[in-house]
């Protein structure tokens, strides 16, 4: 297991170097606001970035045609019913601002464990029978850190998004991680909190003890 340091303490986005991806590891790491982010020819880095992207929900931005896209959907939402496709898929997609993905076997088969323990959750969105949508991301003592999202329908992954942060609004959460700022975010409302202030987020809303998940979400 690796060991962390206190990220106030790091003057650079990573705080710690580690080929570690067992639950103990992970666990640990999203407790203290640190992520993996795997990097090829490398040893696995682990990140707290000094400026986080954060999305607070009464910030949300929802454009005109995303708000009419909402109201015409037909799309069908759940809660965990395909975790391994959805990380599948999200690490399948091809993003243009992005060689490859960071989401390799080991990624797969930790998040998957992960997923099994109960850390890890998904929203998929369905057409039919057809799994169109989704996100995935990591339930932090009582806060969630986003983590990928991929779609095979227009607007199929934000239409994910808004079910995911309805869900945690009524659960009691009030803002979601989504680690490294992204021209999607940002339109979302999303916005740039310093590390600092974000540790200092992360702890007191873990105080709250909140319960985002039941198995029968």
């Amino acid at each position: 297991m690796i060991h962390f340091p206190d990220p106030r303490e790091i003057r650079g986005d990573i705080v710690a170097v580690g080929d570690d991806l067992s639950s103990e590891t992970l666990i640990d790491a999203y407790r203290r606001g640190i992520f993996p982010w795997p990097m090829e020819g490398i040893s696995l880095p682990w990140f707290c970035p000094r400026k986080r992207g954060v999305l607070f929900f009464q910030k949300l931005h929802l454009s005109r045609s995303l708000t009419r896209a909402r109201r015409q959907s037909l799309l069908r939402f759940t809660i965990d019913e395909a975790f391994p496709s959805v990380i599948a898929e999200c690490a399948a997609q091809t993003r243009p601002d992005q060689d490859g993905t960071w989401i390799d076997e080991r990624v797969l088969e930790a998040y998957c464990k992960l997923h099994r323990d109960g850390v890890t959750h998904s929203v998929e969105a369905w057409e039919g029978s057809e799994l169109v949508g989704g996100i995935y991301g990591v339930d932090a003592a009582g806060s969630f850190a986003g983590e990928s999202m991929f779609f095979r329908r227009p607007n199929a992954s934000k239409l994910a998004l808004l079910h995911l942060t309805e869900h945690l609004q009524a659960r009691g959460l009030e803002w979601m991680d989504v680690q490294v700022m992204t021209p999607h975010m940002k339109a979302l409302g999303a916005q740039i909190v310093r590390r600092e202030a974000f540790l200092d987020l992360l702890a007191s809303t873990q105080k709250r003890g909140l319960r985002l998940f039941d198995r029968s979400d």
